[in-house]
């Protein structure tokens, strides 16, 4: 009897001790998936969006934006010279059936839908179409500003919803001159802050700042450079190397001027690897580099925000290393990243420019021979498990 109790008692012990293993193991994922770092996930849609009609293709599709009923706009680059033109464009050379280029404003609903298009140069028009397109922002009334970095152009087109023409902000046709308060210098973006009634340009590719006009009106209000240097000096050195402190000016192009719901100004200098952030009156508060081997085209393109009323996180796009950052907004750290070069749907060719809608989903385009313009679902917040490269392809778990 007393044996049979010890034998109980010994097994009674052993199970307890495999209950406690077992319940310590238990304990231990979830010990660790709170600890995990939790950020917005991705998953390309292959299928977005819908073909184009009237054997349209795109060019060098240069800039997105998403308007208040989550329509999409993206501008492409659809001059004759962007394409390979008996190869690529046959029917508008007369030599085959397909293709010709697409109308440069392209808008999309939420599904792909091809919803309208429009714009180009037109004979005796009250304005000067962009020698190169180049960015596009929606206005909260539903107006379409335009850049462009050719040339001659040193001028911002603003249209109605369905291209109507309404204004000219600036000179077109001037040279480079940072300090002007008249004309500007090849901008790339233009963001609007809709309750200060203020348009922001990465102004941008010839002149080395951002310049500050009323929506209203395109009335100049105020720039500034680098560092927040109300002086700017265009023939400044403005070498970067890696490892060692950023010019005093903006490398350039100034590729991105967007400012937060906190009111603060995130500037892309793009040639730089850096991120510089200021307050709307132009003073600096921090800067922040990038990938910072990364010579040539250099990695800090163009910035989204999360929809969420705190922007908890910055969507960078970097077009030489052909990847999107995550980025945690109050720490200014990357999360994680996803892309890699190539040509199937969720890779890149140079991402160029970004935007996300109501919902969260990311819309990226890309320029040179990307020519296109792609979709990211959003699917929630989840642990990085991938920092580097996360897949965005549906078969592939994350």
């Amino acid at each position: 009897m007393i044996k049979t109790k010890l034998a109980i008692g010994s097994l009674l012990v052993a199970t307890l001790v495999v209950l406690g293993f077992v319940q310590s193991q238990l304990q231990q994922p979830t010990t660790a998936a709170s600890d995990d770092v939790m950020a917005p996930h991705f998953e390309v849609d292959p299928f977005w969006p819908k073909p184009l009609p009237n054997h349209w293709v795109q060019g060098n599709t240069i800039g997105v934006d998403v308007d208040e009923r989550d329509h999409i706009f993206a501008v492409h680059r659809n001059s004759e010279s962007q394409f390979m033109r008996v190869q690529e464009i046959g029917l508008l050379a007369g030599v085959a059936e397909c293709c010709t280029p697409a109308p440069p404003i392209l808008e999309f609903d939420i599904e792909g839908n091809l919803i309208n298009a429009w714009g180009g140069p037109v004979e005796d028009a009250p304005y000067e179409w962009p020698e190169s397109n180049h960015g596009i922002e929606i206005a909260p009334n539903g107006d379409i500003w335009i850049g462009g970095n050719g040339g001659p152009d040193s001028h911002v087109l603003v249209f109605t919803r369905d291209g109507e023409y309404i204004r000219t902000v600036g000179i077109p046709g001037m040279e480079r001159n940072s300090n002007s308060t008249e004309h500007y210098g090849r901008v790339a973006e233009i963001a609007i802050d809709e309750a200060a009634g203020e348009a922001y340009f990465a102004d941008g590719y010839a002149n080395k700042r951002v310049a500050v006009v009323d929506v209203a009106t395109g009335a100049f209000k105020r720039y500034w450079g680098a560092y927040g240097n109300t002086t700017i000096d265009d023939e400044a050195d403005v070498t970067y190397t890696p490892g060692e402190a950023g010019p005093s000016e903006f490398r350039g192009p100034v590729h991105c001027a967007e400012p937060s719901n906190d009111g603060l100004i995130y500037v892309c200098d793009r040639g730089a690897d850096r991120v510089q952030v200021f307050r709307p009156d132009g003073t600096f508060v921090s800067e922040h580099i990038y990938n910072p081997a990364t010579l040539a085209q250099g990695s800090t393109w163009d910035i989204a925000f999360s929809p969420d009323e705190d922007q908890e996180f910055i969507y960078l796009a970097d077009g030489q290393n052909f990847k999107i950052s995550i980025i945690d907004r109050e720490s200014m750290e990357v999360l994680y990243t996803f892309g890699d070069g190539g040509r199937q749907p969720g890779l890149f060719f140079a991402p160029h420019s970004i935007a996300t809608d109501s919902e969260g989903n990311i819309y990226t385009t890309e320029t040179y021979e990307g020519k296109r313009i792609q979709k990211f679902n959003y699917q929630g917040m989840l642990p990085v498990t991938v920092r580097d490269r996360a897949p965005t392809w549906p078969a592939e778990e994350l």
